[in-house]
C-alpha cells in the first residue's frame, strides 16, 4: 500500500505549483483500494490535462503496480475544493 502510495506522490508532486497541498488518502473498499489523491485547485488541470491524457498516463502506471492484496486498485482526482 505505501509503495503505490510513495509512487502516486513521486509521479505528481513534479508536476503542480504547490506540491505542499498535495494529499493522498487511502480508502479501503469491498473491491477496491481507493487512493483519494487532492490538489490545489489550480493544479487540478496540471493533473488532468489535455483531454485527460497526464491523468490516463498516471492512471495506466498505478494500475500496472503489483499489489500483495487481491483487491484493485483506483486512484480518483479532486481538487482542493471538494473533499472526499
Amino acid at each position: 500500500m505505501t509503495d503505490v502510495k510513495d509512487l502516486v506522490l513521486t509521479i505528481v508532486r513534479p508536476l503542480v505549483s504547490q506540491p505542499e497541498n498535495v494529499h493522498l488518502e487511502v480508502t479501503e473498499g469491498d473491491q477496491y483500494m481507493e487512493y483519494n489523491l487532492t490538489v490545489a485547485p489550480e493544479d487540478i488541470g496540471r493533473i488532468i490535462g489535455k483531454q485527460g491524457r497526464v491523468a490516463k498516463a498516471i492512471r495506466t502506471i498505478v494500475y500496472s503496480v503489483r499489489t500483495a492484496e487481491p483487491k484493485k486498485v483506483r486512484l480518483n482526482i479532486l481538487d482542493g475544493s471538494t473533499k472526499a
